[in-house]
């Protein structure tokens, strides 16, 4: 092992990816279900090393993690720092008993007016800037809960975040609307979705009902009921964060479903999107605050 031997930690509430870094390069990789949410107060550092027990040696090896488990009820607080701030870099030192690893874990970022926090987006930010230091724009993370992020002179300024993703699975699954789902797609109806709580947000009470009243009085098809659904929630999402893609640089960061459906949503507005793989930006986020720290 070398002084360019680390861990790369994406710790969320569902999953925990790790990686062994050579420098700037992952040279391994290992995952679990083991995220934030599963693991019992006082297990954190047990989880962790069932994970990377064979990437250890005999001097302690510095581990860099973002996400939900520098939150309350994680691992270890770090605490959040307000917006603006500089993406990334600030960590806390979390005490741990193996003495093979260093454990470091990333702040998340909060905003006092409006009220409003993330962790673990801020570091695929910090990613960003670390690939494109000039950036000056708008990044889009697209997930349960949908970043907006406003990012100029290398610093995150203000942010919102959009429950989109997390409406449209309670709604397909725990609404009445779950009877009017299919399993596929319908690419036509998504977009027309859009284009109608884009333009009139305010209908989307009635809008959402009419899927279930479409499919039992005309048979309307659940892969155009399922496509309406996250058109219709994602219109009133773009029609809502209005500010922060009209007249600027908008870049996704995500998985490359969910950065397609946003990039078709924004050419609706005239919004030539630029998609980037969110696993690569948390990794040179993560990397950047390792090289901060050497």
């Amino acid at each position: 092992m070398t002084d360019q031997d680390w861990i790369a930690v994406d710790w969320g509430t569902s999953n925990l990816r790790a990686w062994r870094m050579q420098g700037s390069n992952a040279v391994a990789e290992a995952s679990s279900d083991q995220g934030m949410g599963a693991v019992a107060p006082g297990r954190f550092e047990a989880a962790l090393l069932a994970l990377i027990e064979g990437w250890l040696e005999d001097r302690p090896m510095t581990v860099v993690a973002c996400g939900m488990v520098g939150s309350r009820q994680g691992w270890h607080e770090a605490p959040y720092r307000a917006v603006p701030c500089v993406s990334g870099g600030a960590m806390v030192r979390v005490p741990q008993t193996d003495e093979r690893i260093a454990m470091h874990i990333l702040s998340g970022v909060s905003q006092a007016k409006p009220a409003d926090v993330m962790r673990g987006e801020e570091t695929q930010i910090a990613g960003l800037i670390a690939l494109e230091p000039d950036f000056d724009g708008v990044a889009c993370l697209p997930g349960t809960h949908t970043k907006w992020a406003k990012i100029s002179a290398g610093e995150l300024c203000h942010f919102r975040t959009a429950m989109t993703g997390e409406m449209f699975h309670l709604l397909s699954t725990g609404s009445v609307l779950r009877h009017s789902m299919g399993e596929g797609w319908d690419a036509e109806a998504f977009m027309d979705a859009i284009g109608e709580t884009l333009s009139r947000p305010e209908r989307l009470a009635t809008a959402l009902f009419n899927l279930r009243a479409d499919g039992l009085l005309h048979g309307a098809s659940g892969d155009v009921a399922r496509a309406r659904l996250s058109g219709l929630l994602l219109g009133a999402e773009l029609a809502a964060l209005k500010p922060y893609w009209l007249g600027e640089r908008v870049d996704l960061i995500g998985t490359p479903g969910l950065n397609a459906a946003y990039m078709a949503a924004l050419s609706q507005v005239g919004i030539e999107a630029k998609a980037h793989d969110g696993t690569e930006l948390v990794l040179a986020g993560l990397t950047a605050a390792w090289k901060a720290m050497t």
